[in-house]
């Protein structure tokens, strides 16, 4: 059918006509005829009939005049589609809900921590800039959320449960933690292992003074002394998936931790075997004959500069190194080489890699240039910098450049040094230890992708709430980069974020009939979307 202007005589008439088949010939036939057509300009007859007829088409074109009475409202859709996808594959909304159940909220906990871990993912910030954020998002469930909701989601979280099993000396034992628990159950269920853990810290700092236990003061990794923190360790499995994350008051030292949650790993997850893979700043002698009484392997890095056996006994052995390839590694200029020692009944692997013992030679040598004008014109100044000191002679009344002292800091040149108990070949114990970046990599996320600060609350339950929001907010991104690498594609986070925002439902209601047309789906949005298994929007659809 169609719409055609008949004219007879001085008039033109608006009629509506259809084609039909007669025989081999298509004639036309009038349907209707709607009247004169300089009479029907003069009305809004032919408006109203349109808007009348438009609820019986499911494909609308709406073409509006400035005189039309709509409104039209953007909102962006891609963010839920993707992470609610994988949040609820994942089980983390059944654990939440089954969690939250006795509690009798009256309001949809489970949505309210969704729409936070969602905010981290794509903007961050406080709570109050999240109840903001959501206005121009579209999340199920969540419309009727406010700030209120989101603060008693956050103690949710971080409230203490009755059963203190597996809890550490340092902070008790809450919500947060059975959500972990019960993911790790269903990634066991999925046929996985947790043959390897691997363990670091760092710290965040409040804004304000932090609750009863979390609100510290201690050595800042930001470099904010002058504030009160609280301390996070992640804790990884084989294939560098967060399994848990441990927060701790910010006084709480590096190397009283790893054996505390050696022990919550045992208890919490009942897995008794594991390698342990740590950093230096875990260590002490404490710590390695603890691990050793509880028959647990490990692979921990080695204090060089601070343990004599390091320089006197490891350092100083003869014996080749070995050239380690692996197979992902594309650098082939300057492998890592290792070497095994046995010192004191003790097995050490050194590490050495020739760039970083070149960039740490022409990084001495540069500093000794400094010191050489220091030395005649300001020696004073040197007496209190620890990265000149080391390389000083000083006596009272002179301060000299020390050549004993440089020669012995060139052995470290390149160098690190790993102490274990594992007997795998020294080259399998290397890599394992540089896998240790994932951790890294996890914190450098949760405190610039997922900016866990600003830290405004108060209370120790809505702390941990909130920074186990970035943690959830992390789980849902290691899951996203695993199933983009499973069909070999590889973005980078922010254009995931700005095109999946970018992609929105224009909402147009003019009193009778409601629509959203879907905006066009631009860069990355549609590998994504395919990575996780989900069906773009319809171009168009009608609105109940």
């Amino acid at each position: 059918m169609f719409v055609r202007i008949k004219k007879s005589g001085t008039y033109q008439y608006l009629q509506i006509v259809e084609n039909f088949r007669e025989g081999n010939s298509v004639r036309q036939r009038v349907i209707g005829t709607l009247g004169r057509l300089e009479e029907l300009a003069g009305t809004r007859d032919i408006d109203s009939l349109i808007s009348k007829l438009s609820k019986y088409s499911k494909q609308v074109l709406m073409i509006l005049c400035g005189e039309s009475q709509i409104n039209a409202q953007a909102i962006s859709v891609g963010p839920a589609l993707v992470f609610e996808r994988l949040w609820n594959e994942l089980g983390i909304s059944s654990i939440i809900k089954e969690l939250s159940a006795d509690y009798k909220f009256t309001f949809p906990v489970e949505r309210a921590i969704f729409l936070t871990v969602l905010n981290r993912l794509f903007e961050s910030g406080s709570d109050r800039k999240c109840e903001k954020w959501k206005t121009g998002v579209y999340v199920e469930g969540a419309e009727q959320l406010s700030l209120h909701h989101l603060y008693r989601a956050m103690n949710f979280l971080g409230r203490t449960t009755w059963d203190q099993r597996g809890k550490t000396p340092f902070i008790s034992r809450c919500n947060k933690d059975i959500i972990e628990e019960k993911l790790f159950q269903r990634r066991l269920d999925l046929f996985t292992s947790l043959d390897l853990v691997f363990f670091d810290t760092t710290s965040i700092y409040f804004e304000g003074n932090g609750g009863d236990e979390m609100g510290f003061r201690g050595h800042s990794k930001d470099s904010r002394p002058d504030l009160n923190q609280m301390v996070v360790g992640a804790v990884l499995n084989n294939d560098g998936e967060p399994i848990c994350c441990e927060l701790w008051p910010g006084n709480t030292t590096d190397v009283i931790t790893l054996l505390p949650v050696t022990d919550r790993i045992r208890e919490r997850f009942g897995v008794k075997n594991f390698c342990i893979v740590a950093d230096r700043g875990m260590i002490s002698s404490d710590t390695i004959k603890g691990l050793e009484q509880r028959e647990m392997s490990y692979i921990l890095g080695a204090r060089m500069r601070k343990q004599k056996i390091i320089g006197q006994e490891v350092l100083t052995r003869g014996g080749r190194f070995a050239e380690v390839r692996n197979e992902n590694n594309v650098d082939n200029h300057d492998p890592l080489k290792v070497k095994e020692v046995i010192a004191c009944g003790k097995r050490y692997i050194v590490c050495m890699n020739d760039k970083q013992a070149r960039k740490d030679a022409a990084t001495r040598q540069a500093i000794l240039e400094t010191l050489e004008e220091k030395v005649k014109t300001d020696p004073k100044s040197l007496v209190g910098n620890k990265g000149f000191k080391k390389y000083l002679s000083i006596k009272k009344g002179s301060v000299t450049i020390d050549p004993k002292k440089i020669e012995a800091d060139k052995r470290f040149d390149g160098k690190w040094v790993l102490q274990t108990n594992v007997s795998l070949p020294a080259s399998d114990v290397a890599l394992k230890y540089k896998e240790l970046w994932q951790v890294e990599q996890v914190f450098r996320d949760v405190k610039s992708i997922l900016e866990t600060r600003p830290i405004y609350h108060q209370t120790d339950e809505n702390i941990r709430g909130h920074v186990f929001c970035s943690f959830l907010a992390l789980i849902l991104k290691k899951e996203l980069d695993k199933r983009l690498s499973k069909i070999s594609l590889d973005y980078e986070w922010n254009d995931i974020t700005r095109d999946l925002l970018a992609l929105q439902e224009v909402v147009i209601e003019d009193g009778i009939k409601k629509v959203a047309i879907r905006t066009k789906c631009n860069g990355v949005s549609s590998g994504v979307f395919k990575a996780v298994g989900v069906a773009m929007p319809p171009s168009l659809k009608e609105i109940k």
